[in-house]
C-alpha cells in the first residue's frame, strides 16, 4: 500500500489559485495528495498532468484519481523531461511553439513508502539491499556508488549533498571495509558511517547516518540537476499569470529555487520586509507571490514531523504582451 502523507497540501495548492478550465502539472506525483486536490478544483474541461517515475506510486494513482477520469494524464518520467513530455500531449502552445499551462508544482524529496519500505533500500532504520533509485530502471545504485566510486568522490558527494563534516573521515572508513568485504546492505552502512563519526558527535543531530544517506540518495537520482533543468522548463512553460510552487527539504534545493526565482524576477525596489513586490519595476518574467518561504503550521508538523524541513517558495509568471 502506498501510503504517503502530503506536506503543505492546502498552502501549495491555494498558491496556484487553480482555475477550473486551467490546465496544471504537478511534476511530483507521489502519493497523489497534491494531484487529487487540484484536480477536485477543475471542471470537466480542466486537466491536471502528473509525473512521477516511481511504477508504485503511478500504480497507486490510477486508483486514488480514478474517479476525476480523463481530466488527469499519467506520464512515467522524471520531470527533467518536462517540456519534452508536454510536447507530447495535446497542450496549447505560445507563438516560439513553447507548451503553455496554468500552474506546475514541485514536491521535492523521498515519499514516505520509499522510506518506509526496506526494500528500496533508502531507510538507515531498516536493514535492505542497498539501493535509493526511485526510478527503478536506471542502473546506478547507492550500492555501486558505495563499492566503486573512489574514496575522494565519496567524501565530495557526502560533503556537498550531506553537508555531513566528517565526510573525509566516513568515506575513508567506507573504502577500508569494501577492501575487506562489499558493502550490500543499509544496515553495513549505517554501522561504517557511525563508526566514521567521532562518538561525542554521535549523541547529537539525530541519526548519524541520515546526513550521508541523504547525500547518496540525491547523487543516485541526480536530485538537484533535475531539478534545476526542470524548474528552467516550468518557467518556460507557464503561461502569463500561470504559477508555480516549490517544496522542497534541503537548503541546496531551496538555494536553487530562492535563486532561480531571483533570476528571472528582475530588479524589484520593495523594501526587503514586504510580502510582494508592489513596486512595479520588476522587469522579470516572473513576480513572487510569497517573498519569504511559507512553513508548515504547527498542527502540521504534529501530525507530520517529516515536514518540519519543508519550505513553499511560490511565484506568477509575469504577462509581458501588452
Amino acid at each position: 500500500m502506498f501510503h504517503h502523507i502530503t506536506v503543505l497540501k492546502e498552502e501549495s495548492v491555494d498558491g496556484l489559485c487553480v482555475k477550473p478550465h486551467g490546465i496544471y502539472v504537478d511534476c511530483t506525483l507521489g502519493g497523489a495528495g497534491h494531484s487529487a486536490l487540484i484536480a477536485s478544483r477543475l471542471n470537466a474541461d480542466g486537466r491536471l498532468i502528473a509525473f512521477d517515475q516511481d511504477d508504485a506510486a503511478l500504480s497507486n494513482a490510477q486508483t486514488v484519481l480514478a474517479e476525476y477520469g480523463d481530466r488527469v494524464t499519467l506520464v512515467r518520467s522524471n520531470f527533467r523531461h518536462l517540456e519534452r513530455e508536454l510536447r507530447k500531449l495535446d497542450v496549447p502552445v505560445d507563438a516560439n511553439g513553447v507548451p503553455q499551462v496554468d500552474g506546475i508544482l514541485f514536491d521535492l524529496g523521498v515519499s514516505s513508502p520509499q522510506l518506509d519500505e526496506a526494500d528500496r533500500g533508502f531507510s538507515y532504520n531498516q536493514d535492505a539491499e542497498l539501493d535509493m533509485r526511485m526510478d527503478r530502471s536506471v542502473e546506478l545504485t547507492a550500492k555501486t556508488i558505495v563499492n566503486e566510486w573512489s574514496e575522494q568522490q565519496i567524501a565530495r558527494i557526502l560533503q556537498e549533498y550531506g553537508e555531513e563534516k566528517f565526510a573525509r573521515r566516513i568515506a575513508k572508513t567506507i573504502v577500508a571495509a569494501r577492501a575487506k568485504a562489499p558493502v550490500t546492505t543499509t544496515g553495513q552502512l549505517a554501522e561504517l558511517v557511525k563508526e566514521g563519526i567521532p562518538a561525542a558527535a554521535r549523541r547529537t543531530g539525530g541519526h548519524p547516518a541520515k546526513r550521508s544517506f541523504q547525500a547518496l540518495r540525491i547523487a543516485v537520482n541526480d536530485e538537484l540537476g533535475a531539478f534545476e533543468d526542470a524548474l528552467q522548463q516550468a518557467i518556460r512553460c507557464l503561461a502569463p499569470g500561470g504559477r508555480v510552487a516549490v517544496i522542497t527539504f534541503h537548503s541546496l534545493e531551496d538555494r536553487i529555487c530562492k535563486l532561480t526565482f531571483a533570476e528571472h524576477v528582475g530588479k524589484c525596489t520593495c523594501p526587503t520586509d514586504f510580502p510582494m513586490c508592489v513596486c512595479g519595476n520588476a522587469d522579470g518574467d516572473l513576480k513572487l507571490v510569497n517573498r519569504k518561504p511559507i512553513a508548515p503550521s504547527e498542527r502540521e508538523l504534529e501530525l507530520n514531523p517529516r515536514a518540519r524541513s519543508s519550505k513553499l517558495r511560490i511565484a506568477e509568471k509575469q504577462d509581458r504582451r501588452s
